[in-house]
């Protein structure tokens, strides 16, 4: 169970956060329960907003792969909340299910490139604690990147460092759409703390 409710729409008074909350519902069909419990404090959630935007829809680095290492991070860190939310969205920017599957075994499969094996590689290692980001880690994602774009990789899987302590800490509520692409993925799937 959540240790704090999150908030309605009704209840946040600042029009700049519901109006991008529209955003999410639009994009993913549902406000996450994780950005409705910061919206009580509106510096916090905008901030955060503006990052997740900056992060993971800017920049060169292709969307899908930056919600791969996203969802490679997350799991890496154990957290269900955002594991699932990010399986949500590499689905939602086409990834197939059975590539979402196969992240942690990307070295030895086929359904990935060189450069998306580079990069969920440092994502699962970044994820970690402690964390495992190694010189070679860089050295093989510079074959496929230009610092730009190992900028733009990291800065994601940092997001979700933030967003893997806040949503495990907070024990926040599994919504039904991130809930259901999971339990389709993985044969295995438990909300934990999330449910």
């Amino acid at each position: 169970m959540a240790h704090l409710r999150p908030l309605e729409n009704e209840e946040i008074q600042d029009k700049d956060i519901t109006d991008r909350f529209e955003h999410y519902a639009d994009t993913r069909g549902f406000v996450p329960n994780s950005i409705r419990t910061m919206a009580r404090r509106p510096n916090i959630v905008k901030a955060f907003m503006a990052l997740n935007q900056a992060c993971l829809y800017e920049g060169t680095v292709p969307e899908d792969l930056k919600m791969m290492v996203s969802y490679a991070s997350s799991a890496a860190s154990g957290c269900n909340y955002c594991r699932s939310h990010m399986a949500n969205l590499s689905s939602i920017y086409k990834v197939p299910d059975e590539k979402i599957e196969a992240i942690f075994t990307c070295q030895d499969s086929d359904l990935f490139t060189d450069a998306e094996k580079a990069a969920i590689t440092l994502a699962i290692k970044m994820g970690m604690t402690p964390n495992d980001a190694q010189e070679e880690d860089f050295d093989e994602l510079k074959k496929h990147f230009d610092d730009g774009q190992i900028i733009e990789i990291v800065a994601s899987v940092a997001l979700f460092g933030y967003l893997n302590r806040w949503n495990d800490t907070m024990a926040t509520e599994l919504e039904v759409f991130p809930k259901n692409v999971a339990k389709r993925i993985f044969d295995d799937w438990n909300d934990g703390k999330h449910g």
